[in-house]
């Protein structure tokens, strides 16, 4: 973070980037001292309700973060930025988005957790965009004009009150990565067998592993057991993919695979009520396949510069997801986030292991249409995980007429039409001959 007496004493001139969480009512006039160089603005965790009209004449900004302020609407200055791409405003109190407010080149809206109703029409006419992340607010419906959007790629819908489903939205040429749960859709879905409760007081606890935008995973053990397990303890928060409990109903829903992290118990009695599932520790030898989307990337993951593996790890890594999202998707259940930044594997021999299901979707069981119509969209992000596996292989004699195939399966997973697109089940048996 940065400070206002930086600001004001020209300690910041030239600066791309400019951090101010100060408990700010109104924007301090200094920042337009940096209009020829500032990209990214965060005024996140202030008091602001309004922007100042002449926010435009920081015409090389980009990105600007406004989450945890008090803003009721969103700024309609922003649609006067002609290079603002990425606009976040998080944990507001946000009920009205005019069409106005959408910068033209829109690229990523981040909404999350916030009180809107209603989106404006105008979101499909931002031919950029390609992101938008609206779970935990109080859409009754999408707007028509959504889908003219053909580039949107990603949405995040958890936690409204959606009653229906548009037939375009599963015909977008390229959505590949979606979270629908907790809307009050009416799909049937037979209620899970309970997974077996671990009490509190039974587990050793020891160091914290990770967080993620849902929980913390520590490593524990249970008394008298002599193996070492995980345990995830959710936060209470919306996150922007959804509600941690959404999380917990999917991670119940997918059983057990071995390519997936999924539970084997659930956590009872925690002293503060938190929940909490234990889940198989992941051995110290995986490593995560990359990096979450940066800013720039918008959708897609980051890999290390010159970052290659071998054609027989694409292979086997491409197997290992194929077969984990095919057991999902015939156990009804929608990943909603199928990266490869969720994705462990061992560098040694491509074994893989698919995890984080805080965007997982319970597709409708008395719906089988829409449900195989869903799946089709997870496929293409299924498709673009193979096109960066492929992109990163070092050629290796012998496995060249495969790598070509696998290319060649990406290229049938992003067929802009869904409907043509292969199941993951057919994709999971390809390749486990191959």
């Amino acid at each position: 973070m940065h400070t206002l007496e930086q600001l004001r004493r020209g300690a910041l001139a030239g600066a791309r980037r400019l951090n101010l969480s100060c408990g700010l009512r109104t924007l301090p006039p200094e920042v337009f001292d940096l209009a020829d160089t500032l990209e990214v603005l965060n005024l996140s965790g202030n008091l602001l309700t309004s922007l100042p009209q002449d926010l435009p004449s920081l015409h090389r900004l980009k990105v600007i973060f406004c989450s945890d302020n008090p803003f009721t609407c969103l700024p309609e200055v922003l649609g006067d930025c002609a290079a603002l791409q990425v606009v976040g405003f998080k944990a507001c109190r946000i009920e009205d988005v005019p069409g106005t407010a959408l910068p033209p080149a829109l690229r990523w809206l981040i909404l999350t957790d916030n009180a809107i109703s209603s989106l404006p029409p105008e979101l499909g006419q931002r031919p950029a965009l390609q992101k938008l992340m609206l779970a935990g607010n109080a859409l009754r419906d999408l707007p028509a004009g959504l889908a003219d959007a053909q580039g949107l790629e990603l949405i995040r819908l958890a936690a409204n009150q959606l009653t229906h489903l548009p037939g375009w939205l599963t015909e977008l040429p390229r959505l590949s990565w979606l979270a629908l749960a907790g809307n009050p859709l009416g799909w049937h879905r037979p209620q899970p067998l309970p997974l077996d409760s671990v009490p509190w007081h039974q587990l050793l606890l020891h160091e914290k592993l990770g967080e993620g935008a849902s929980g913390h995973i520590y490593r524990v053990r249970q008394q008298g057991d002599d193996c070492d397990m995980a345990l995830k303890l959710f936060k209470s928060a919306v996150t922007s993919d959804g509600l941690p409990e959404h999380e917990l109903a999917a991670c119940i829903a997918a059983g057990q695979h071995p390519a997936l992290c999924t539970p084997s118990a659930e956590l009872a009695g925690h002293p503060q009520g938190a929940r909490g599932l234990l889940l198989p520790l992941i051995p110290s030898s995986h490593v995560n396949l990359a990096e979450p989307p940066s800013l720039d990337s918008c959708t897609r993951d980051i890999y290390p510069e010159g970052w290659r593996m071998t054609q027989g790890n694409v292979l086997r890594l491409a197997q290992d997801v194929a077969s984990a999202v095919a057991h999902l998707h015939q156990q009804g259940v929608m990943h909603g986030d199928l990266y490869a930044h969720n994705i462990l594997w061992n560098p040694r021999h491509g074994q893989a292991v698919l995890g984080d299901f805080g965007a997982a979707t319970l597709l409708p069981m008395n719906q089988p249409a829409l449900s195989l119509a869903l799946q089709r969209l997870e496929v293409r992000a299924f498709g673009c995980l193979l096109e960066e596996l492929v992109a990163h292989a070092q050629p290796v004699s012998g496995y060249v007429n495969a790598l070509a195939g696998v290319s060649a399966m990406a290229l049938e997973c992003m067929n802009p039409c869904p409907a043509e697109r292969p199941s993951m089940v057919a994709l999971a048996q390809q390749l486990a001959v191959w």
